[in-house]
């Protein structure tokens, strides 16, 4: 049983599809999260990504990371959806593996370090018992008072 499913998800991250890379949190704790991805093939980077060979982009997992690092800054924030994280740095990324269309990603992230609005994050994604990423990323949170420049 998830501890949040993709509707729960919804009103924590303001992703939607199909950029929404989260399906479900099996796992939360202070510091840490896991989080799964059900990769189907109508997903719509298969379409160019590539036709004969349908492999999940890297860049696209490292997002799903980000997602459930995300989750986790965001989780005792009231009002979350007006507050996205964003992804500040990528400090380490490596693909170990191929994810193609049937798989789970099972992804696993933990805080490394965390100040005020940053967090550095470190995990990696699995599908099965096989490390298909691994990634330390550094996350923001926005802030809705200051505008943009």
């Amino acid at each position: 049983m998830p501890i949040l499913d993709v509707l729960a998800i919804q009103e924590i991250l303001p992703h939607r599809y199909p950029m929404l890379l989260v399906d479900r949190v099996v796992e939360l704790e202070s510091d840490r999260i896991v989080g799964t991805k059900n990769v189907t093939v109508n997903e719509p980077f298969f379409v160019g990504h590539f036709p004969h060979y349908p492999v999940m982009p890297g860049v696209l997992i490292v997002e799903s990371m980000a997602q459930v690092a995300g989750i986790l800054i965001l989780k005792d924030i009231p009002d979350s959806k007006n507050r996205p994280v964003l992804l500040a740095s990528i400090n380490s990324a490596k693909f170990r593996n191929q994810v193609v269309p049937g798989d789970q990603l099972r992804i696993e992230m933990k805080v490394i370090k965390r100040r005020a609005s940053l967090a550095v994050m470190a995990g990696v994604a699995k599908v099965g018992d096989t490390v298909v990423a691994e990634a330390e990323l550094m996350c923001v949170l926005t802030d809705p008072a200051k505008p943009r420049a």
